[in-house]
């Protein structure tokens, strides 16, 4: 007998975890807080869809290439009508400098190495529609889940039986055998089972900066610029990074991350006006934002509260919940700047199909799932967190007058700015070997990790700046002190905070 399952949540984790289980033939039952889609017009949904249960939604999204290869392997329908609704396909040569399209030569596996990209309301809606249309899957709108219903086992792990919460202003209760929990990360279920005794432990830390995204559109008769004839569309600057992110239907957005250290910008950035005037000021955007090519549409969208956090839901070989599953932003969150969210999620949907297949015996299901997601996801979990630490430094470090490198580190910085960096940029063959660890192909360090990749790496960085100077990408943008200046922001204000702290704490 197969379980019954209850999905809280119907966003990208949840579909994903409907699009896993549905071909198992369960009853799959997703609760969603908020109203369906109000049109099939994906601008009217951009536009007029609601989600309290998703305040990111606005933001810059892509599906790697392991959740594309997810969905045109199980449900090739789907990623058909992704693309008739506007999305795009970003392929591996798209990726190349104009120096590496020389002499590329295409390989079977780079058709692999493929983005898709879109509005983020577009993908979920193309998304719910086809998992609405498979006939064992059931989407519930309007239910909001109040708690989890549970019971202590005798051996201290809490069971969930099913949920409560509220439909159309009455009290529902539901039962199942499996509970996924894909409510986010403003989720509160999980936080129940830890508050009644669940043994579920986990680790956090901020990722340092936090988000600011707006939308344009293509004005009439235009194309997108030319990615080999103009800079790059993303960069880092240290006190901000930025990319580009074509979208559907002539959309497109711009997400800028601004280090938390630097208030100033942060709240100076809000302003529709100074976000655009940042982007004519960057290079790589300008192509894009100028008004010859394109209009800004509606207001900045920020997002906060950007964590790396891993829940452990097995301790000592012990499962702390029974029949309960989260996945997503519920269980793990990384810093989003890779777009590994919806890849996360996606590929812990698979991984709870293959544990329930694995035994009927609920504590195997979540010693199996548990061990899945460290050996799929703990990788790029921790690749994530030890960029972002740099980041951080980097950004303190910026702001502490008379601060400077000690060789080590000048060292370090060199490697990966004037070696791994440069030989990506030149050499297809690392390119194409990094960027199956970009999309969660590989583990993320196992290219550099070959000894005659890392020979190349110091091939490059031993020829030096002059003899690699094709390879560098042009300046990606101003100076700090030259970009606030030009926004008429305080650019002292954050170093004397930084230093009157410091002083604190001293």
């Amino acid at each position: 007998m197969r379980e019954d399952v209850l999905v809280i949540g119907a966003g990208i984790g949840g579909l994903c975890a409907a699009l896993s289980l549905a071909p198992t033939g369960r009853q799959i039952t997703l609760l969603e807080r908020d109203q369906p889609p109000p049109s099939d017009d994906p601008d009217v949904t951009f536009l007029d869809w609601h989600r309290q249960g998703a305040g990111h939604v606005r933001q810059s999204h892509a599906f790697l290439a392991r959740l594309r290869s997810i969905i045109k392997q199980s449900h090739p329908r789907l990623l058909d009508e992704l693309l008739s609704m506007g999305a795009r396909e970003l392929t591996f040569d798209m990726m190349l400098t104009e120096l590496q399209q020389e002499t590329y030569e295409p390989a079977p596996e780079d058709a692999e190495l493929t983005i898709i990209t879109s509005r983020r309301t577009t993908l979920e809606l193309t998304m719910r529609r086809y998992v609405e249309s498979l006939e064992n899957v059931t989407i519930r709108p309007g239910f909001f889940v109040r708690d989890l219903m549970t019971r202590k086992a005798e051996d201290g792990v809490v069971e969930v039986l099913g949920v409560r919460g509220e439909e159309g202003g009455l009290t529902r209760e539901l039962t199942a055998q499996v509970i996924v929990d894909s409510s986010g990360k403003s989720g509160f279920t999980i936080q129940q089972l830890m508050d009644e005794g669940a043994t579920i432990t986990e680790e956090s830390e901020t990722a340092g900066i936090l988000y600011f995204t707006r939308h344009y559109r293509l004005l009439p008769g235009m194309e997108e610029p030319s990615r080999t004839e103009n800079p790059p569309g993303s960069g880092d600057l240290g006190y901000l990074k930025f990319g580009v992110f074509p979208g559907d239907n002539g959309c497109f957005s711009i997400t800028i991350a601004v280090p938390e250290v630097e208030i100033e910008l942060r709240k100076a950035i809000l302003n529709p006006d100074t976000f655009h005037a940042i982007t004519l000021e960057l290079p790589g955007l300008e192509p894009w934002t100028n008004d010859r090519r394109s209009e800004p549409r509606g207001k900045v969208y920020g997002m906060g509260d950007l964590h790396s956090r891993w829940r452990y839901m097995v301790n000592d070989s012990k499962p702390a919940t029974r029949n309960y599953f989260p996945l997503g932003d519920t269980l793990v969150r990384t810093n989003p700047l890779y777009g590994r969210g919806c890849s996360f999620a996606a590929v812990s949907a698979e991984a709870l199909r293959a544990s329930l297949a694995r035994s009927t015996d609920p504590d195997e299901q979540q010693i199996a799932y548990h061990a899945a997601l460290q050996e799929e996801l703990r990788p790029y979990y921790i690749n994530q967190r030890r960029q972002d630490r740099s980041a951080i430094k980097r950004a303190r470090n910026a702001l502490t007058p008379g601060y400077r490198a000690g060789w080590k580190a000048r060292m370090m910085e060199s490697f990966f700015e004037d070696g791994v960096r440069i030989a990506i940029r030149s050499d297809v063959g690392l390119l194409r070997q990094a960027m199956r660890g970009f999309h969660m192909l590989e583990h993320p360090d196992k290219w550099l990790g070959k000894p005659g990749n890392l020979m190349k790496v110091l091939y490059y960085w031993s020829r030096g700046k002059k003899r690699n100077a094709a390879a560098y990408p042009p300046n990606p943008g101003p100076a700090r002190d030259e970009m606030l200046r030009s926004l008429a922001i305080d650019e002292q204000a954050d170093i004397s905070r930084l230093a009157d702290h410091a002083a604190v704490a001293a």
